[in-house]
């Protein structure tokens, strides 16, 4: 999906940061058109660098490792660690099973409902894209 999603931002003439830990750094993990690589020494250190570079966080379908990442960038926004828009694209309905753990969770008194509601969510990038462009404020957020 990175790979992807990378080749087309190229391809429409945009650039491309990769940020890897040192042990991914190999030639059939890192993509070879990138703009820029940054190594950075492990999995935290990788997070915090790209909570650094964002401006905002759109979650595509993914794996362990996405889950991982958008729990951490979600919690970090419920402390205040960050004021960065975060944006779950649900094609297909991929995320709507966490989502109604997030609701159950939210319906049980375990997350406030301001915090369930830091994550944007529509199954139609346009739309998502819209509503994560209305929220982005740059020269506000506070930083990771």
């Amino acid at each position: 999906m990175m790979g992807a999603l990378a080749d087309t931002a190229l391809a429409s003439g945009g650039r491309v940061t990769g940020v890897l830990p040192e042990v991914l750094n190999h030639a059939d993990i890192v993509h070879p058109g990138l703009t820029h690589l940054e190594i950075v020494a492990d999995m935290p250190a990788r997070k915090a660098r790209l909570c650094q570079l964002a401006d905002a966080f759109l979650v595509l379908p993914g794996g362990l490792g996405t889950l991982e990442e958008l729990a951490e960038l979600w919690s970090w926004a419920q402390l205040g660690l960050h004021t960065r828009p975060i944006a779950l694209l649900n094609t297909a309905n991929y995320f709507s099973p966490l989502l109604t753990f997030v609701s159950s969770a939210q319906q049980a008194g375990f997350l406030a409902l301001r915090d369930r509601d830091l994550v944007a969510v529509d199954a139609e990038p346009a739309r998502l894209t819209t509503e994560v462009l209305a929220h982005l404020t740059p020269a506000k957020a506070k930083p990771c």
